[in-house]
C-alpha cells in the first residue's frame, strides 16, 4: 500500500479557505484580483455575467462576492437581489467605475456591505470586508459641484426607472441619445 507524503508546507484546506465569487466582466480586473486573493488563501471562484455568477451561487453559495455594478445583460443591483434571496448569509461589496450615491444607496438597501469604486486591489477587498458596524459619519460633507449633483440627480433617476434610459430621458425632459452620453462619461470627481 503506497501514500502519498504530506506536502512540505501547510496549505489550508479548502474547506477552511474563506470562499469568494468575484463578478466582473473586465477579465483582466477579474482575473487579476483573482490571483491575488488566492495568493492571501481565499478560495476565489470568478463569473462574467450575473446570470453565470448565479449559477455558481446555486451550486455552492460564496461566503463573500465582489460584484460589478454595471455589466452586459443583468446589472449587479440584479444579481445582489438574486443572491440576497438565495443566501442572505453571503457578504457583498459593489464595485463600479461609474458610481453615484443613488446606486449606493440601492445597492446598500439590498444588503451590499459596501460599495467601492475602480479600480480596487485585494487589499482595499480585505479591508472593506474587515469593516464590522457603521462607520462614524464625517464631520462635514463637501458642497459637490453643479456637475457632480447632476451625475447624482440623473442616476437617481435611472434607479427610480429600473435602468430603462428612454424612460429616464423623458423623466429628465432630455433626448435618449443626449441621456446616453452623459452615461458613457467618468463622474465628475467632486
Amino acid at each position: 500500500m503506497t501514500t502519498t507524503p504530506p506536502p512540505q508546507t501547510p496549505e489550508p484546506s479548502k474547506d477552511a479557505s474563506p470562499s469568494i465569487l468575484l463578478v466582473d466582466d473586465d477579465v483582466t480586473l477579474r482575473e487579476r484580483l483573482a490571483r491575488a486573493l488566492r495568493e492571501r488563501g481565499f478560495d476565489v471562484r470568478t463569473a462574467g455575467s450575473a446570470d453565470e455568477a448565479m449559477e455558481q451561487v446555486r451550486a455552492d453559495s460564496p461566503e463573500m462576492a465582489v460584484i460589478d455594478l454595471r455589466m452586459p445583460g443583468r446589472s449587479g443591483l440584479d444579481l445582489l437581489r438574486d443572491m440576497r434571496e438565495h443566501d442572505p448569509a453571503t457578504r457583498v461589496l459593489v464595485l463600479t467605475g461609474y458610481g453615484s450615491i443613488a446606486t449606493a444607496v440601492e445597492a446598500t438597501k439590498l444588503g451590499a456591505e459596501g460599495y467601492l469604486p475602480k479600480p480596487v486591489d485585494a487589499d482595499e477587498l480585505l479591508a472593506a470586508f474587515a469593516k464590522n458596524g457603521p462607520q462614524p459619519a464625517p464631520d462635514h460633507f463637501a458642497t459637490p459641484s453643479l456637475a457632480r449633483a447632476e451625475w447624482e440627480h440623473i442616476q437617481r433617476v435611472l434607479v427610480d426607472c429600473g435602468g430603462n434610459i428612454s424612460e429616464a430621458a423623458r423623466r429628465l425632459g432630455i433626448h435618449r441619445r443626449s441621456l446616453q452620453r452623459k452615461l458613457q462619461k467618468y463622474p465628475p470627481a467632486r
